[in-house]
């Protein structure tokens, strides 16, 4: 009953949501098994923060539902541009077009139902939504990270030498009891880096955090710290099982869930860091005061 009457009251919306889960659902079904199962290629791995970043951009999305329907019906011929680019990305057979397709779709419908008015409401879900959007923007960045990939080289090497182990550093390969660990450009961090910015967003926005500027630039200057300590602190653990035979513990952070849990927590560390901001910024302002810290 209660679905008969969404139906009349919501024709147009209906089908055209039923239209791009149609499109758009075994699409991102895959995504989703090759996040779960690391059965999809290195860089689109690098999106698995669209686990928790695409039901979040549905939630948000859902609860501005009253304010999407205030808003007056308007066309705008920039959302047909957007639907038929997405349209020809769709039938490229082009993996990273495809993928694409997808934020595309959403923006030309949205602009064709709304116009700029319903864009703007829903930009942050739109902005989640296309940067879970896997594509091999990480293949492109992975030639330039060699200077990041030689600062994680040496300083794990010199973290491991103040333990009293014989570690010799070459560029980006540390040699440790005859056997070597190269930091790759896909170990440099990135992957990391990518989800810890998209989580620190999120967070930013649920809190409310963003309306402080200088909230915004510290704790994300922050998270960026804590993602770079955290990933020298991984490469440290990598080599020293490594160049002492423990290949059990190696496979486990590098290839298995310990590499998981690592970020995991890594992520949580991140909400006590906006809560000591936010803090700080109330008492500095006051709790009725938006001013910054």
């Amino acid at each position: 009953m209660q679905v008969a009457r969404l139906t009349k009251r919501y024709p147009l919306e209906i089908a055209i949501f039923t239209a791009v889960a149609v499109l758009y659902a075994p699409i991102v079904l895959h995504w989703v098994d090759g996040w779960l199962n690391k059965s999809i290629s290195i860089e689109h791995e690098y999106f698995s923060h669209g686990l928790i970043g695409l039901p979040f951009a549905a939630y948000i999305a859902w609860t501005e539902r009253d304010r999407w329907r205030e808003l007056p019906d308007r066309f705008d011929v920039f959302g047909a541009a957007c639907l038929g680019l997405s349209t020809a990305f769709y039938a490229s057979n082009i993996w990273d077009f495809v993928n694409l397709s997808f934020p595309l779709t959403l923006v030309g419908l949205i602009l064709c139902m709304k116009g700029k008015a319903g864009v703007k409401l829903l930009a942050f879900p739109l902005i989640l939504t296309l940067f879970a959007t896997p594509t091999n923007v990480p293949y492109l960045l992975a030639p330039y990270t060699l200077p990041l990939q030689k600062f994680i080289a040496g300083t794990a090497g010199f973290i491991l030498t103040q333990f009293g182990m014989d570690v010799d550093v070459r560029g980006i390969l540390l040699f440790v009891n005859d056997r070597v660990v190269e930091v790759a450009p896909y170990c440099a961090g990135l992957k990391m880096l990518f989800t810890t910015l998209y989580v620190a967003f999120m967070l930013l926005f649920w809190t409310g955090a963003a309306e402080s500027r200088k909230t915004i630039v510290i704790f994300i200057t922050g998270a960026i710290g804590l993602s770079v300590f955290i990933n020298i602190l991984r490469n440290t653990l990598l080599t020293y099982f490594h160049g002492t035979g423990n290949d059990a513990m190696f496979h486990w952070v590098h290839d298995s869930w310990g590499g998981d849990m690592i970020s995991a927590v890594m992520l949580l560390m991140l909400i006590p860091m906006l809560n000591a901001l936010e803090w700080l910024r109330h008492a500095f302002t006051g709790p009725d005061m938006s001013g910054e810290i």
